[in-house]
C-alpha cells in the first residue's frame, strides 16, 4: 500500500468535517436543531456514498480493456449500489415510509462496506486507495451510525 498524496489525503479528511460538526450538532443541539442535523447528515451520508460509487465507475473505465471486457462486471454493478441504495432510501425516508433513524443506520452501514469494494479493487486503483479509503469510510461511516442513535 502506497502513501497517500498530500492533496487526496487533505481532502478526503477535509469531506468528514461536515459529519464530524452534524455529529456535534446532533449530539448538542436541541429539538429541530438537532433533528435538521440528522437529516442534513442523512443526505451528506447518500452524497458522499452515491460519490464512491462514480469512483468505482471510473476505475472500472480506466481498467485495461482485457480486464473491462472480461472480469469486471462486479466492479460495474457495485458502482450503481450506492446510488441506488441512497435513493431507496431517502425516498422511503421521504414519504414517511421509515423514520430517519433506520436510514441513518443503512447509509451508514453501506460506507462501512464499501470498503469491501475497495479492497477487491486492488491493482486497478492507484496504490495508495485503500490507504486513503479506509479511515473515510470508517470515519464517515462510524460517524452516521452515531447520528442515528443521538
Amino acid at each position: 500500500m502506497g502513501k497517500v498524496p498530500l492533496w487526496p489525503r487533505l481532502l478526503g479528511l477535509a469531506g468528514l468535517l461536515p459529519q464530524f460538526v452534524l455529529l456535534g450538532l446532533a449530539y448538542l443541539g436541541t429539538g429541530p436543531l438537532a433533528e435538521t442535523a440528522g437529516v442534513l447528515a442523512a443526505f451528506y451520508a447518500a452524497l458522499i456514498f452515491t460519490f464512491l460509487g462514480g469512483t468505482w465507475w471510473g476505475i472500472a473505465a480506466g481498467a485495461p480493456a482485457a480486464e473491462r471486457r472480461d472480469g469486471l462486471g462486479w466492479l460495474w454493478v457495485a458502482a450503481v449500489v450506492p446510488s441506488l441504495l441512497a435513493l431507496a432510501g431517502l425516498g422511503t425516508w421521504a414519504i414517511e415510509l421509515i423514520p430517519l433513524e433506520p436510514l441513518l443506520v443503512m447509509l451508514g452501514a453501506g460506507l462501512l462496506m464499501a470498503l469491501v469494494v475497495d479492497m477487491r479493487i486492488g491493482s486497478l486503483g492507484p496504490r495508495w486507495w485503500l490507504g486513503l479509503r479506509a479511515p473515510l469510510s470508517l470515519g464517515l461511516g462510524l460517524a452516521t451510525l452515531a447520528i442515528a442513535f443521538a
